[in-house]
């Protein structure tokens, strides 16, 4: 079965109206989603968009992002800079190829155009080992000149060479009509890997990539939220239960793709309801990059920003006053930063207490817990089963309190060494968009893990409050 990429386009096309916080987000979302590709739109502001680059690349742990270059060697230099630390990288030269877009949206010739590509292409074969042709408006193109641009970029080291229709005018049947004539009219693209980007003003958008598929693409352009654009949702819908009849896959997070597109559609629609889209780069700090005790009350702030907290004045000199306390011993980590903002921030009275918990685990049997907790004078308890110890006394917590948190990141460290070691859990919890992060410690990590999630918990219940 042909494996196809799904390339994400949101961040591209939502730019202007998502905060700095608000795209680590979306990226981090899309990740988890399994998108092959993030596409991010061209680097503006160096000192803002390529910090924004940075942070998003140390967040990703599987896809690819992608930063568009647009039609400049400058574009192309700017995007090998803020690339230069990813751990899979691309860059798109974005270029149009129909007479229309050529003449009055550039104002140059076809021969001019082509000469331009042929510096950028080779240019960006030397910066990046995955390098992708961007064809604008490749629908309404000549075919001759079409073949002649992508034969160039083929033969520069282009990987991928993407035909856009600009237009959106085509119904699906003419797009992949389109697709495969051009496949077979120009060899070069037999060598590359094929991808669609296909606009719709009637709706048909994810109709025409999935015929397209059909028709010989290896990769698509989706979106989500992104009205003209195939959606993912869509798209993975058709994907997952109709892989067989179309005789391709995709590696999509099949298990938890309504959750995460959720959580990504409220993201993008809590920015359209709000019409603002406050940038927090200026003091932002990458998320990997060591902290020491020259860093200033600011740059601390915006370093625990950019992991995602949203905490009050007071809190914030409270983890500076811990972090100056620890980086006058060593460097501090992002999640030793985690940590410290864990065990000093928005400490609250709680409201749930650990009474006891059994765990029952094994390789022959499925794994258990049962825990009591004391609210408000009362005991209350619950036993839940699960895919491991951890993820049954959390699934028996969210049974107990009557509520299902999106647990966001679930970290555990040894505190001290040895075999009577003592382990630190972090959870961090994600309730109505923000973050809240719970610390345990115990010479039992499942211990601990409980502990933690409690604590998390009895912050958001404070705050509700």
């Amino acid at each position: 079965m042909k494996q196809i990429k799904v390339i994400d386009m949101t961040l591209a096309n939502r730019a202007e109206s998502l905060s700095f916080k608000e795209k680590i987000e979306t990226a981090r979302q899309l990740d988890r989603l399994g998108v092959s590709v993030i596409d991010l739109p061209e680097i503006v502001n160096i000192t803002t968009d390529s910090l924004l680059v940075r942070t998003i690349a140390a967040f990703l742990k599987n896809s690819t992002i992608s930063v568009c270059a647009g039609m400049s060697e400058q574009g192309i230099e700017t995007a090998a800079a803020a690339l230069s630390a990813a751990k899979n990288a691309r860059v798109k030269i974005s270029i149009p190829v129909s007479a229309v877009k050529m003449e009055y949206v550039c104002h140059k010739k076809p021969d001019k155009i082509l000469e331009l590509a042929k510096t950028l292409f080779a240019l960006a074969d030397q910066k990046f080992s995955d390098v992708e042709f961007f064809a604008e408006d490749a629908t309404r193109a000549e075919t001759a000149f079409l073949e002649q641009i992508i034969t160039e970029a083929v033969s520069a080291g282009v990987k991928t060479v993407t035909l856009c229709d600009d237009e959106g005018a085509m119904l699906p049947d003419e797009f992949a009509e389109f697709i495969k004539n051009t496949k077979e009219a120009i060899p070069a693209l037999n060598n590359v890997s094929l991808g669609v980007a296909s606009k719709s003003a009637n709706g048909m958008a994810t109709a025409s990539a999935l015929m397209a598929i059909k028709a010989g693409a290896d990769e698509i352009k989706c979106a989500v939220g992104i009205k003209d654009m195939p959606k993912i949702k869509e798209l993975g819908n058709v994907l997952c239960y109709g892989s067989e009849k179309l005789g391709v896959k995709a590696e999509l997070n099949w298990t938890e793709i309504n959750r995460i597109l959720k959580q990504i559609e409220w993201i993008c629609g809590a920015a359209d309801k709000d019409e603002v889209a406050q940038s927090v780069a200026s003091a932002q700090t990458e998320a990997d990059t060591p902290l020491d005790a020259n860093d200033t009350l600011e740059t601390v702030t915006g370093a625990v920003k950019a992991l995602g907290y949203e905490l009050s004045d007071e809190d914030y000199v409270k983890v500076y006053d811990e972090f100056c306390r620890l980086a006058g011993r060593k460097k501090v980590s992002s999640k030793e930063l985690d940590a410290i903002v864990a065990s000093v921030a928005l400490q609250v009275p709680p409201t749930y207490q650990l009474i006891s918990y059994v765990i029952n685990n094994g390789n022959i049997i499925t794994a258990s817990a049962q825990i009591t907790l004391k609210k408000d004078g009362k005991e209350i308890s619950g036993i839940s089963i699960g895919d491991g110890p951890v993820d049954a006394s959390f699934r028996t917590l969210e049974q107990i309190i009557g509520h299902h948190f999106e647990l966001d990141d679930f970290q555990i460290q040894s505190v001290t060494e040895g075999r009577e070691a003592v382990g630190s859990a972090i959870v961090k919890l994600r309730h109505n968009g923000k973050l809240y992060s719970g610390n345990g410690v115990s010479t039992d990590i499942i211990g601990s893990s409980i502990r933690a999630y409690i604590n998390a918990v009895n912050k958001i219940v404070y705050e509700e409050n």
